[in-house]
């Protein structure tokens, strides 16, 4: 094509400039890889080949074929929230699949005389509102960020024509929607089985599963939740002030330890027995 009085020439996609560029002499350089046009060819690409590496850190994309993910690439959008910013509400209308690229984010419910019950916690790499783009239901509830949280986001429509035209990445995500259920079996587990002390623990033993950083092999680990006590508490029924002399007392014992929003876990055998000692003490609560 003719431009700014030169001839130039529009490359393919994979064309690599780089290997016009090795030389510090841009007089050198063939004219149309001197073009302005060219070298915003080749920024683009950069771009998408960075975009697709992180999509590659996911579990939902890792895996997929280069080609697979250069299309999904073209319908993400990036959004950023600060801290105790609502990313969107229960009773919502659904239209977006949100992918979290850094930060925390609270999924909680509120009943209609105010109260909040906090039901899970997501962190980097997982995926909200997935549910809502097949069944196309209202948010059934809040997402707020815990800490400065960025997201990649995705229409429903888009997100369904992918599953549709892309084998792969459909069965990532019945992949993705078992690990949801195994997760949500495993905490009404916790409902049905354990006392509230036993609730707590649970929870926070399914968290140092997925999230926990380890310390000590076997033994010591961080789980960085980023939640207070009231919010502890609001995951399992309980009041903040009595989460507050369980954590200490749990504390006093060398069990685990709570500081701003971080749970350090001390001594993982002694936690995991406490916790299955709980299931006794309700029963014996009950009386069966």
């Amino acid at each position: 094509m003719y431009a700014n009085g030169q001839i130039v020439c529009i490359l393919p996609r994979t064309f690599d400039v780089r290997f016009f560029t090795a030389r510090q002499d841009r007089t050198s350089l063939p004219i149309f890889a001197r073009s302005p046009i060219v070298r915003e060819v080749a920024m683009q690409d950069k771009a998408t080949a960075r975009r697709i590496m992180l999509l590659q850190g996911m579990p939902l994309f890792a895996g997929l074929p280069e080609k697979d993910l250069e299309t999904i690439v073209l319908d993400l959008r990036l959004k950023e929230y600060g801290r105790d910013e609502v990313i969107f509400r229960q009773g919502d209308e659904s239209r977006e699949v949100c992918f979290v690229l850094k930060g925390k984010v609270r999924i909680f419910t509120t009943s209609p005389s105010g109260n909040e019950t906090s039901i899970a916690i997501f962190s980097t790499n997982d995926v909200i509102g997935e549910l809502a783009a097949v069944d196309h239901a209202p948010r059934s509830a809040t997402a707020k960020a815990i800490s400065a949280v960025s997201l990649l986001s995705m229409s429903h429509e888009r997100f369904v024509y992918h599953l549709e035209t892309l084998p792969r990445f459909a069965m990532a995500f019945i992949r993705l929607l078992s690990g949801k259920v195994r997760w949500t079996a495993a905490y009404a587990e916790s409902i049905a089985q354990f006392d509230a002390a036993g609730r707590l623990l649970h929870i926070i033993l399914l968290n140092n599963d997925q999230y926990g950083r380890e310390l000590e092999a076997g033994k010591r680990y961080v789980v960085d939740l980023g939640l207070n006590q009231t919010d502890l508490a609001s995951m399992i029924g309980a009041r903040r002030e009595w989460v507050n002399r369980i954590l200490s007392d749990w504390k006093r014992r060398d069990l685990l330890e709570f500081n701003n929003g971080e749970i350090t876990i001390l001594d993982l055998p002694r936690v995991v027995a406490e916790r299955d000692s709980r299931i006794e003490a309700n029963r014996s609560d009950t009386g069966w």
